[in-house]
Formats: C-alpha cells, structure tokens, sequence
C-alpha cells in the first residue's frame, strides 16, 4: 500500500473510525456524495464505529440530521442543516451559470425558473412533504407545465436556491421540504469563511490530495482552491510528480486490522480525486461498487437480495492471500450487519 493511499483511508474514517453519528460524519467531510442513496448509506456505516445498520442511517435522514440535495458538481450530496446554507451560497452562482444553457434548451428562463420556485416554496410550507411528482401537479394547477427534465432542472434550480432540499422518505418515495424549516437554525457565512470551510474538511478528509482534485470535487475554480489551501495554511508535499495538500495530523494507525473493504459505488474513496495516481482506478470500476485490499482498487463486487438474505458476490482483478482472503470475508460481514441479513 503506498503511505497515501494508506493516510487517505486513515484520514476518510475507513480504516479509522473515531465518530458515531452519522451527521458528525458528513459534517466531518462537508458534503458526501450521495447519488445512489441506499449505498451511499453504506459509505456513511462503514465510516462510523459499533456497526450501524441501513435503518440507523435511515432514520437520521427521516429525521434531517442529514439532508440530501444538489450541490457542488453539481449531483446528489449528503450535508448537515447546519451547513447546507453556507455550502450553497459557496458553489450554487457558479453552478446556476453552468446549468443556463441546458435551462435554455428545456425553455427554462429565468422568469419560469423564479415563477415555478414561488410554487413549490409555497407548496411545501408548513412542513408539506411532496414528492416530485405530487410537485408537478402542484405546478400545473398554476398554469406551469413541468415533468421529465424540465421539472427535474427546476427542483435542482428551487434546491441550488437554497429553498428545497430532502424531506422524509414516504416508503421507498423520496419528498422535498423547504430549507427554511428543515435548516432552521443555518447561519450566513462570509464567502472568505465559507471556502476556507471547505478546504479544510476536504484536505483533513480526503488528504493528501492535488489542486485538481479539490477543483473537481468542489466545483470551484483553481483560484478558488488556490487561495483556499493559503488560508488554512495546507501543508504541502511531492510525490509521484505531484503536489499534494493536507491538514492536520495523519499519522495515527487504523482502528481496524481490515485488508480489505467493500466501498459502493461512487464512495469518497474514489469518487473525490482527479489526479489517479496514488490509487488508480481499474476500467469501469469507477461506476461499479470497488473491492479495495491493501489501499487499491482489486475488484469489483454487487450485491443480490433474495427474500431475507443478502448474496455478496467478489469479481477480482488478481488472486489475494489468505489473508486478504480473510480480510474480503470479514468486509462482507460488516456488510451483511449493515443490512440486518444473513448472508
């Protein structure tokens, strides 16, 4: 395992879990992709200490100790109420500009985009859970006509306002709520404190990591992330070519004696790097669910549910130890413990 491949995995809360709850977690990180939400409730177990099950993280979402929404890239994150607001300010102009020319191939401009924001905010007031669809009924009792993409760019649009974000899931349906009463208490920060937030979570999370690589996780710019790195005082190093930044201390050992580990698909791990060297990603793996061992990517794995059991199955890239042999056993069954199935 190379030293940065080992601190990332020390630093990400794999092979060092320190924290709980997992609001603690996502604050930790500021903002964890969330894009296929039921596995990325497994890379916020995985991460956390004594075991948490999928119902645990379950129920810190029904509850909005975690928010889901669209920011940074911009695609589905998990952020805590506390934080939503001053990440949204950070990267939501940036995006609008980026989003305007798909609004204007869908008809969006701004005079709709504003009109049907006003018709959610209002529909969703005094804690209307809706979902998308129940919205869009909503929208064309006011005379705007939304569904597909249309409707999809302009939730993203009413969350990148800062005005929606998740509500409680209604069975397996996921509903929108207003910001304003599930963030209640989300305070403003200056720009200047806001990016040096974000800095610092992602150095002391995902370091050592590049400029490029905080420039493609966040969304900003190189002069963002460039000033960023000066404000919180980032150490610097080389390796490999390259130089990394981190914060903070890194060199504590893992409280885990795992080899191996099952990440899902788009987990932190992976996801939230540009340059590849350090742990570079096998063809396809990145839109697959990773089998780590010693640091690096050394397969693939999914997942089969049959009545109440759960079937891992490994596709492996090379052959492993006994050891590791061991270790991909043992990754399964934090797996199984996570769903509540025998495996």
């Amino acid at each position: 395992m190379t030293d940065i491949a080992r601190r990332r995995l020390l630093n990400q809360h794999v092979s060092r879990a320190v924290l709980r709850r997992p609001a603690d977690l996502v604050g930790r990180f500021g903002a964890m992709q969330a894009q296929e939400y039921e596995f990325a409730k497994w890379a916020i177990g995985l991460r956390l200490q004594d075991g948490p099950t999928s119902a645990a993280i379950e129920r810190a979402f029904h509850q909005g100790a975690i928010l889901r929404t669209h920011v940074m890239r911009p695609t589905w994150h998990f952020v805590t109420p506390a934080d939503i607001r001053w990440l949204l300010a950070l990267t939501g102009p940036r995006l609008q500009r980026l989003s305007a020319p798909h609004n204007r191939q869908l008809e969006l401009d701004a005079r709709t985009l504003t009109r049907g924001t006003a018709v959610v905010e209002r529909a969703l007031r005094d804690r209307q859970y809706l979902t998308r669809a129940e919205l869009g009924e909503r929208l064309r009792d006011a005379r705007l006509v939304m569904s597909g993409q249309r409707l999809a760019q302009l939730m993203m649009h009413a969350e990148l306002e800062a005005v929606a974000c998740s509500g409680p899931r209604r069975g397996r349906h996921f509903t929108y709520a207003l910001v304003a009463e599930r963030a209640a208490g989300a305070a403003h920060v200056e720009r200047d404190e806001a990016l040096a937030r974000l800095c610092r979570r992602y150095f002391s999370c995902h370091g050592p990591a590049t400029i490029r690589d905080f420039v493609w996780w966040s969304g900003l710019t190189t002069a963002d992330a460039r000033r960023g790195v000066e404000m919180i005082r980032a150490r610097r190093e080389e390796a490999d070519g390259l130089h990394y930044w981190s914060v903070g201390s890194d060199r504590h050992e893992g409280n885990r004696n795992d080899l191996a580990y099952l990440l899902p698909i788009y987990d932190e791990y992976l996801i939230a790097y540009r340059d590849r060297i350090a742990v570079p990603h096998a063809p396809g793996v990145t839109f697959q669910h990773a089998v780590i061992v010693r640091g690096q990517v050394a397969g693939t794995w999914t997942v089969t549910r049959r009545s109440a059991t759960v079937q891992v199955t490994l596709t492996l890239l090379r052959p492993v130890t006994r050891a590791e042999s061991r270790a991909l056993d043992s990754a399964a069954a934090r797996y199984e413990g996570f769903m509540g199935v025998p495996r």
